[in-house]
């Protein structure tokens, strides 16, 4: 009877076994093992990186895989701020990301992206970064960092909101201005004359709510989706430096796709990432109205306080030509391209 039943267990628990892994299992239409692809980043859901995720990256991976990859989007910082979701991509525990340009720290280049007052307008940004300067900038990131860069997409250019109208320079004295933890945007908000309090965007809201800080900095696209009107009265457009995202793929991950794989992804991220960049361009007088109808105020600068603005981050630049041997040069090549 021992016998007999131990017979039976074995041959339950095997089946339980085959059904189990026959549930675990799924295949794409090409009869390809489903592999999940979790893309993290911090905007908010009706942001225009989301739109081109869900829109454009999602639908042309799965449907040019024949369903063999799965896209999962994960927004709003899910999965962590931007150094956690970031450190995530370069671990393997998250497959994609689109951060911004906090890698900079450790890959110096990748920070000309974002110096002050570099990049004039949208065409000549495009054409830096889809470009031979685009790819000199990326070219150690993989080696260092391991994660594999598959296109440049755009956060927007930068503005100012706050509680008061900034009308001249004078008026960032002491003003408490929220940063990213990055070294030459706290430097900026110091050299423009503001006292400057680095924080996670995911705590940009209740700062500017309970007042430990009177402004930040972003686009305005990045103002409307996270709300930050409701809290904030003034924007000066003063387009102070442009802000880039990048997608990224682990690189292991990437490198345990098939070829074909690999070109669905790289498609997918691409044409996304310019649907992004046209849907930030364009999205800039509607943006503009709803914040405007929602009680903000938009100033101007005239040609004499954008100087003064410029002419205060001047000394920058100067740090930077002596710090880095390239930067001059590269600066240079930049501006050359101005049209």
């Amino acid at each position: 009877m021992n016998k007999w039943l131990v017979g039976v267990g074995s041959v339950v628990f095997l089946s339980a076994m085959f059904l189990t892994g026959c549930s675990e299992t799924e295949v794409g239409s090409k009869g390809e093992e489903v592999k999940t692809i979790k893309v993290a980043n911090y905007f908010a859901s009706d942001h225009p990186q989301n739109i081109a995720l869900k829109e454009k990256f999602k639908p042309i991976v799965e449907d040019e895989t024949g369903g063999a990859l799965k896209v999962e989007i994960y927004d709003n910082s899910q999965l962590g701020a931007e150094q956690e979701f970031y450190d995530g991509v370069r671990n393997g525990t998250i497959e994609m990301g689109i951060p911004g340009m906090i890698m900079q720290s450790s890959i110096e280049k990748l920070g000309v992206t974002e110096w002050p007052f570099l990049f004039k307008d949208y065409e000549h940004t495009k054409k830096i970064l889809n470009g031979p300067i685009g790819d000199e900038l990326l070219e150690d990131l993989e080696k260092e960092h391991g994660v594999h860069p598959l296109a440049w997409s755009a956060n927007g250019f930068r503005m100012f909101s706050s509680n008061e109208a900034i009308d001249s320079l004078e008026d960032f004295e002491g003003m408490r201005l929220r940063m990213p933890n990055i070294e030459h945007y706290i430097n900026l908000g110091k050299a423009l004359g503001a006292t400057v309090s680095p924080m996670p965007i995911s705590e940009v809201f209740t700062a500017l709510e309970q007042g430990v800080v009177d402004g930040q900095d972003n686009p305005i696209a990045t103002l409307r989706a996270s709300g930050w009107y409701e809290v904030q009265d003034y924007v000066l457009e003063s387009r102070h430096m442009f802000s880039p995202n990048l997608y990224i793929i682990n690189s292991e991950v990437w490198e345990g796709l098939t070829k074909d794989q690999q070109t669905a992804v790289e498609k997918a991220a691409k044409e996304a990432a310019a649907y992004e960049f046209n849907l930030m361009e364009k999205q800039y007088d509607e943006n503009k109205k709803f914040l405007e109808e929602n009680g903000m105020t938009f100033v101007t600068p005239d040609e004499a306080f954008k100087s003064e603005m410029e002419k205060a981050a001047d000394p920058l630049y100067d740090e930077y030509y002596e710090k880095y041997p390239w930067a001059e040069d590269l600066v240079n090549k930049i501006k050359a391209e101005v049209k």
